[in-house]
Parts: structure tokens; sequence; C-alpha cells
């Protein structure tokens, strides 16, 4: 793949007609598109923090969480992302940076430390993420 750098924009460009070549075309072009958004813009993903008793809080350099278990969760936040409360009480989570699979790989772990479950929605949850609700027992 070569990349050319001209007044004010990036081409990118396959070397052959190769199927890998085509394919690593589409993936680079990707991959400096990301780079370029999230200098210029940066990226944010918000988690959602639901239940009776789950808490958030921002303690210096980690991210304390409170999800029920019989000890806190102390997450050390990577360098070059910041971490932000919104809303009441810490119920959402913002996490912005300029890379986007470090953004989205941190929220990730966040989330599996108490993924949604399904009847009463409670744990950590993407902003935008649907839960299927079921219904409970019945006599």
């Amino acid at each position: 793949v070569e990349v050319a750098i001209e007044e004010n924009e990036v081409r990118v460009k396959p070397l052959d007609d190769s199927k890998f070549a085509r394919s690593m075309w589409g993936t680079t072009r990707s991959l400096v598109q990301n780079a370029v958004t999230g200098v210029s813009e940066g990226f944010t993903r918000r988690l959602v923090v639901n239940g009776v008793g789950y808490r958030a809080q921002v303690q210096g350099s980690n991210l304390n969480l409170q999800l029920g278990y019989s000890h806190d969760i102390n997450y050390p936040v990577p360098e070059g992302i910041k971490v932000a409360l919104e809303g009441d009480r810490g119920g959402i989570i913002a996490i912005t940076g300029a890379n986007k699979q470090r953004v989205g790989q941190m929220a990730s772990e966040i989330r599996s430390f108490r993924k949604p479950e399904p009847y009463k929605g409670k744990g950590v949850r993407y902003d935008d993420e649907y839960i299927f609700r079921k219904e409970g027992k019945k006599k």
C-alpha cells in the first residue's frame, strides 16, 4: 500500500491488483482516517452504570467502580485517555482519547466487570446498547 500526503489530503492506493493488496488498501485507509479523526476531534465512548449501589468515581489516575462485589474495582486509566463522570452519582462514564482502539478496549474491559443482565438490566452497558429484557418466572 502506498500512502501519499499532499496539501490537505492523504491518498492511499494499492501497489498492485492482488486481493491482499486491495484488502490492505481499505484497512490502511481506515487506520489513517481514524488517526486523523482522533487527533482532530478525538473519540468518546460512554458507559452507563445501572443498578442499586452501583457507582463509579475517578480518584487521581484510577477509576474506582462499585459493582455489587464484596470489593471495589480499581481500574488504572492508561496514559492518553481521559475519564469523566456525567450525570448524577457517577451514572455515566465518558472515556475520551485520540486512539480509537485504546478507547474501545478500555470501554470493553470496564463493561466486562459486570455485563448487563437481561432481567433487571443491572450492570455496565454502552450508551447506545439495547438490552433485550426477559420476563421473570411465573407461578
